[in-house]
């Protein structure tokens, strides 16, 4: 049987965070999410594997994705598809240096580094990155969170049961709701007693990343309650394999899907979107919002 799904629209009142501080700025929330657009500098991600794996592109792909209306970039030089392969230090390196360099000093939106490796972390954060985006949850590398610590970054926390090699293998949970959350609010715990400010922590349930689709949509549904554990929300649900379960075809294009799913997080005060399409998400959140869509979130949001 599929697991209930709560039907809450809304946070609980006086939890939503509305700030997330980065490695030299802070970045505020208000209604409206934060879009952090996808930028993957890799032969095979399993949306747009290869498009924008030559330097030039990919810096031409960040810039686009500024001026549709992004908040953020998130720059990976790994896939972390199911049963993706994993790759060297140096070899992400090579992929996603020059393009943390070239776009730190002709965008002024923050840069995320996604990673799981210390290495690459520290070197594109010395490159222009404010924040490191984990997997793991900063415990895939030992040396991560001592870095995130001294760097002063700002860090997003996933929720990964297995490995991308193994996480789609057979994910299973008795409450996945409950147990991420108690998974979210343990690392967040930890974090901060190696030193690391709660202010500087974003939190992401791991959407896709070792769950089934009726994981997923249960997670989508009740997202929502992790507003309590005090840290910005980041989810990710663009172009992923849900969306083409449920629309009964999955070699059809997710973007419509993906902006459905988005509009449900917003009115459930997500604080950041990471997405493929920044201008048709911003687009929709905006004629959302206009049509009243976030009318009952409204006094969720403190404001400083």
């Amino acid at each position: 049987m599929p697991e209930s799904r709560p039907t809450g629209t809304q946070p609980p009142n006086g939890t939503r965070a509305v700030r997330w501080r980065l490695r030299s700025t802070v970045l505020h929330f208000d209604r409206l999410p934060r879009l952090m657009g996808i930028l993957n500098v890799t032969p095979d991600s399993f949306s747009d594997g290869g498009r924008f794996y030559d330097p030039v592109a990919a810096v031409e792909q960040g810039l686009r994705l500024v001026a549709e209306g992004a908040d953020l970039l998130d720059i990976g030089g790994e896939s972390t598809r199911p049963y993706s392969s994993p790759v060297s230090s140096s070899e992400e390196l090579r992929r996603v240096l020059p393009v943390v360099q070239a776009l730190s000093e002709q965008v002024s939106v923050p840069i995320s580094i996604d990673t799981s490796k210390s290495q690459v972390a520290s070197e594109a954060l010395a490159a222009g990155a404010q924040i490191i985006n984990d997997v793991t949850g900063l415990t895939g590398d030992p040396r991560m969170t001592a870095l995130a610590v001294e760097s002063q970054a700002g860090v997003c926390v996933m929720h990964m049961q297995g490995s991308p090699q193994t996480m789609q293998d057979a994910p299973q949970y008795a409450d996945v709701v409950a147990e991420i959350f108690a998974y979210l609010g343990r690392r967040r715990e930890e974090l901060r007693q190696a030193g690391l400010d709660p202010a500087r922590i974003c939190l992401d349930p791991g959407v896709g990343f070792g769950k089934t689709h009726s994981h997923n949509l249960t997670l989508l549904a009740a997202c929502g309650r992790y507003h309590d554990l005090g840290c910005p929300l980041l989810v990710g649900p663009s172009r992923k394999g849900f969306i083409g379960q449920i629309l009964g075809d999955k070699t059809r294009s997710r973007t419509a899907g993906t902006l459905g799913v988005c509009l449900a997080l917003a009115q459930r005060g997500v604080q950041v979107l990471r997405v493929h399409d920044v201008g048709a998400v911003r687009e929709a959140l905006l004629l959302f919002e206009a049509a009243g869509g976030l009318a009952a979130l409204g006094h969720g949001i403190q404001r400083s």
